[in-house]
């Protein structure tokens, strides 16, 4: 599969760290992150470019790592097609894939550790979406998106 991956200033080891664990499984990680050291980063424009490659269909998917990822998860949701869920633990990366149809994985590194954060990916990676009724819910937040009311 192909991933975007990006990260701010909290989330760059991590992100290098899921990069080689993602190539090592035999995906294609494609680094979208700003490489600036140390430097404080501004993680809307990072979440908007990762969400952009899976809307045009450059990425399968995008994962997404920040401090604690709430405000990653928060812009990611903003463009309309992303189903950004914000993941710190394996069930709840099983959920977010196969309950609402996720595309892209949000994670905070000051969260979860190294290795839980590479199953929390493998869950993610791994876990088909199921259809059915959450189809139907996908499909409300569709027209959610679209400003369509559905009271």
């Amino acid at each position: 599969m192909r991933i975007a991956l990006t990260a701010d200033h909290n989330g760059v080891a991590l992100k290098d760290r899921l990069s080689g664990w993602l190539e090592a499984h035999g995906h294609d990680a494609d680094d979208r992150a700003a490489h600036v050291g140390e430097a404080i980063v501004d993680y809307p424009p990072l979440c908007e470019d990762a969400c952009r490659r899976v809307l045009d269909g450059h990425a399968d998917f995008a994962i997404v790592i920040g401090g604690g990822g709430s405000g990653e998860t928060i812009a990611c949701n903003k463009l309309a097609g992303i189903r950004a869920v914000l993941c710190h633990s394996v069930w709840g990366a099983e959920i977010g894939r196969g309950n609402n149809d996720g595309n892209v994985l949000v994670v905070g590194a000051k969260v979860v550790d190294d290795e839980l954060a590479e199953q929390i990916v493998d869950a993610w990676l791994s876990t088909p979406f199921k259809g059915a009724e959450h189809a139907r819910r996908i499909a409300m937040i569709a027209a959610l998106e679209r400003g369509e009311s559905l009271l």
